[in-house]
């Protein structure tokens, strides 16, 4: 049987659509069901927070909720995402049971230079680098978006450690505030 040339066009076309779906973003939802039942082993690898010089996992914060962003200093959605994180913890009255983390992703950024760019913003929460193996871990559990900072990734850490995604893009402080709300309410 030989097919027509439009046939053929067709076929291609159908193969083509097929293969972008299957490579697409996964769709994002704002509060999903937990993605594991055994923490992952990120959560025990230290990070350093640039305005203190401290390391931190995510582990300390157990018990609490932790709103986790990754970010790159040349990125004008994660500058935009910040100034919103600053104002849902001034909109909740600065809880101490929510704890921020901006993560810079960037591996061309440094330390140094993210300490400069939260003081020049007044950024008040953890600010770290993500070591390669924190990134690695984040790409290859939670899709390659989460290395991507002007998508705007987000997650919310319960205080049992399941790990909740929030959608992509901007989010403004009172939409956090309801993402977050179930979370901090137990």
């Amino acid at each position: 049987m030989r097919l027509r040339s439009g046939s053929i066009v067709s076929l291609r076309l159908l193969l083509i659509a097929l293969i972008l779906a299957a490579c697409g973003p996964a769709p994002a939802t704002a509060s999903v069901a937990p993605t594991q039942t055994a923490l992952p082993e990120w959560f025990d690898m230290p990070m350093t927070d640039v305005e203190t010089g401290k390391t931190f996992t995510i582990n300390d914060f157990s018990g609490k909720v932790v709103l986790l962003e990754t970010m790159a200093m040349w990125c004008p959605n994660c500058l935009f995402q910040a100034g919103e994180v600053r104002k849902l913890h001034q909109l909740l009255g600065n809880p101490d049971d929510l704890v921020s983390i901006s993560l810079d992703v960037d591996v061309n950024e440094d330390e140094s230079s993210l300490k400069d760019y939260t003081e020049e913003y007044d950024f008040e929460w953890h600010f770290a680098v993500a070591p390669l193996g924190i990134a690695r871990a984040l790409g290859n559990l939670y899709t390659a978006e989460y290395l991507n900072p002007p998508l705007s990734p987000m997650m919310i850490i319960d205080r049992k450690g399941n790990v909740h995604h929030l959608e992509y893009g901007w989010k403004k402080a009172d939409a956090l505030a309801k993402s977050l709300q179930p979370y901090l309410n137990p």
